[in-house]
């Protein structure tokens, strides 16, 4: 059975990691978040010492996923997406943000200064956004509202919805 790859980006702090993960759970997916799998596999080229962060080596992480990839029903939970495969993804949610809310998340997070500073500022000019909507068909990149326990429900209904009719056209 064909199972569609679905990839979950944002600012950090939207709220991808909660919801790929329950979504994962109800949909019967993998999950993968990028940043966990480049921190176990060690895929870095270097670290950055402005923003006090490792820097991904894309190509390997690209490397790491392709098998899984391509036999299909990957979530892909990951802060950017310019990098990987057109061909990957079924569909594309960027979660969106009110400034205020991801300011505290940030913050709860232990961002400051530059780091949190530039994170919003992100999420302002709706960099990831825009990134999704020049890296993938427009067709297949939604926006979600990721604010509220009820935002989360709601998103997680719609995917769902989204995941079996998906199913139900490609088998």
């Amino acid at each position: 059975m064909r199972r569609p790859n679905v990839l979950i980006t944002g600012t950090p702090g939207v709220g991808k990691t909660t919801l790929g993960k329950e979504l994962a759970s109800r949909a019967g997916l993998s999950y993968v978040n990028v940043g966990d799998l480049a921190k176990e596999g060690e895929l870095y080229e270097g670290f950055d010492e402005e923003y006090d962060c490792p820097i991904l080596d894309e190509d390997r992480v690209i490397d790491e996923l392709e098998d899984r990839m391509s036999e299909g029903g990957v979530i892909v939970d990951y802060h950017g997406c310019d990098f990987f495969p057109e061909r990957w993804f079924h569909i594309v949610f960027v979660l969106r943000t009110e400034n205020s809310c991801l300011y505290d998340r940030l913050e709860s997070r232990g961002y400051t200064g530059k780091k949190l500073q530039d994170n919003i500022q992100c999420e302002i000019f709706q960099t990831l956004y825009e990134e999704a909507m020049l890296s993938y068909k427009k067709e297949i990149v939604h926006q979600l509202p990721s604010n509220t326990p009820e935002d989360l429900e709601r998103n997680l209904d719609q995917i769902m919805q989204w995941i079996e009719q998906w199913m139900k056209d490609n088998n």
